[in-house]
């Protein structure tokens, strides 16, 4: 994570420096990663690409507290690393304390992306004045804006009224109002709408000049995505037609390998964060900090590879949902089994059969022991260890991190349709069961609400928080009390602003999150 949360707040959001300070052996980076300032010569218009590749060094860079902290609170997953990390078992069951160190740090780590995104922008332009090829610097801007409106989306999804920062200036952000948060989606649609002409019109796979550099397809989902949460329907239905209109994106034809080596760079993501070991046994390798998610317990079919923490676990009731849809990929894909897991679901008679490829053994021979922090783990973010390239021993190293899946884009679609949009590129009947079919499920009719919410729960389980943005976007809350936990639309939505920050920002104090 960036080495920043006792840093004093004026120091945090300073653009001269970027915030890369190792921790947990996690990266180091191979893109350029700083602002350009001082007395930079506005006329070398070839060094203005360092700023749109320090921005994606700064994407790439989230850090580990959080990405679960934005996925956690769903009933797909339950917090894993029992008696390890309290903090976040509090989370899971909608205990928030204002205090939580994880809540500041992840606040700090999106609005230092964001004050960084806003210095990037400013300084591209400046190259732009000297006389850079205006076409150019207007596709880096637009690359910067996608990035600045995906984690504006994760912050106020998480706190609701937030502050959009309006320049680079560190001060400047003292000075400006909460954005509530239809505001802030509404920001986010026109933000958009001012990247997109200037965006590459193709898959992310296909660039040459940023292999997997968002394009024109990235922005439109997160517009879509923006507007899904506003409730504005038929702006998403317009902005997921576009895309699958285009059709330049498909769905893999195999699911399970899409999270691992061979999915790296598919036809089916429009968002994906690029981590790299360059294919060599030793020296430079950035990487996401993969441990999180690893087991703390098992036998790795190549002799050496590392463990992990258990801090990320699929739910019973996630588990127990797929079962009874008779789903086989896709739970497999989603869940790493142990003996005990096993055991605590046939534990309940309903389950006392279990299909064939539930095991605590994988495809590729790795062996998931029993450990007392967790039952289960999430195969999505597990890589093979005979994937690994030899001489790298690092859990889940060489792995890339999917953000947004063509997938997504068809059921965002549907679920426009199904709640009054209209849009003639494809039906939802037609955009479900083209994602049915990838997991060998019979096609239905007559898609209901309830039909997408549960594809999508099945086809995201543990991904980015996807069921728990959308049972609450749907009122359909009491799907998250369960196992104890008990959560209270009024007060469980968002998180409370970190104390630091009230102490620091006047606007937070008192305010209203909505």
């Amino acid at each position: 994570m960036k080495n920043i949360r006792l840093l004093p707040y004026s120091m945090l959001l300073l653009l001269a420096v970027v915030f890369t300070t190792s921790c947990d052996k996690i990266l180091d980076d191979p893109l350029e990663n700083e602002i350009i300032a001082g007395d930079t010569d506005y006329s070398q218009s070839a060094d203005m690409i360092l700023l749109v590749r320090g921005a994606y060094n700064e994407l790439y860079n989230m850090q580990w507290e959080t990405v679960p902290l934005i996925g956690i609170r769903g009933d797909d997953i339950d917090v894993g690393g029992l008696g390890d990390q309290p903090l976040l078992a509090n989370i899971d069951s909608f205990r928030y304390d204002r205090n939580a160190w994880l809540l500041n740090s992840t606040w700090l780590n999106l609005y230092t992306d964001l004050i960084y995104f806003q210095g990037a922008i400013e300084e591209i332009q400046k190259y732009q004045d000297a006389g850079a090829n205006a076409e150019t610097a207007q596709q880096y801007i637009a690359e910067v804006k996608v990035m600045q409106g995906f984690e504006m989306l994760q912050l106020a999804r998480m706190w609701g009224s937030i502050l959009i920062p309006t320049s680079s200036a560190p001060s400047d952000l003292f000075n400006v109002e909460l954005t509530n948060f239809n505001g802030v989606m509404e920001h986010i649609s026109n933000l958009m709408d001012e990247a997109i002409p200037s965006l590459p019109d193709s898959r992310p796979n296909q660039r040459t000049d940023i292999r997997g550099g968002v394009t024109r397809h990235t922005a439109l989902a997160i517009q879509a995505m923006a507007n899904l949460e506003a409730g504005n329907y038929q702006a998403v239905a317009d902005a997921t037609g576009q895309i699958i209109s285009s059709g330049m994106y498909s769905l893999s034809d195999d699911f399970y390998q899409l999270f691992k080596i061979p999915g790296k760079l598919n036809n089916e993501n429009l968002l994906e964060y690029q981590y790299s070991d360059f294919g060599t046994a030793t020296g430079t390798s950035n990487r996401f900090p993969w441990d999180f998610y690893g087991p703390g317990s098992w036998t790795p079919a190549r002799a050496g590879a590392g463990q992990g923490w258990g801090f990320y676990e699929p739910s019973q009731k996630f588990i127990k949902f797929m079962l009874d849809r008779g789903e086989t990929n896709r739970l497999e894909t989603t869940v790493l089994f142990t003996p005990r897991g096993i055991e605590a679901l046939q534990s309940d008679p309903e389950y006392a059969e279990l299909p064939e490829f539930v095991d605590n053994t994988t495809r590729e021979g790795d062996v998931f022991n029993n450990h007392p922090r967790y039952l289960f783990l999430s195969g999505k973010h597990y890589l093979p260890s005979t994937q690994l390239t030899q001489g790298r021993t690092a859990y889940g190293e060489n792995k890339n991190m999917i953000v947004i899946r063509y997938a997504e884009i068809l059921l965002m679609h549907a679920e426009a349709l199904v709640s009054g949009a209209s849009n003639s590129t494809m039906t939802a009947d037609e955009a479900v069961n083209m994602v049915r079919s990838r997991a060998n499920l019979t096609a239905i009719s007559n898609v209901t609400l309830a039909n997408v919410l549960d594809e999508k729960m099945a086809e995201f389980g543990a991904e980015w928080g996807v069921r728990f943005y959308d049972v609450v976007r749907h009122g359909q809350t009491e799907e998250l009390s369960y196992g104890g936990r008990r959560y209270n639309p009024s007060t469980h939505r968002f998180y409370p602003y970190p104390l630091e920050q009230i102490n620091l920002l006047p606007q937070l104090q008192g305010a209203t999150q909505e």
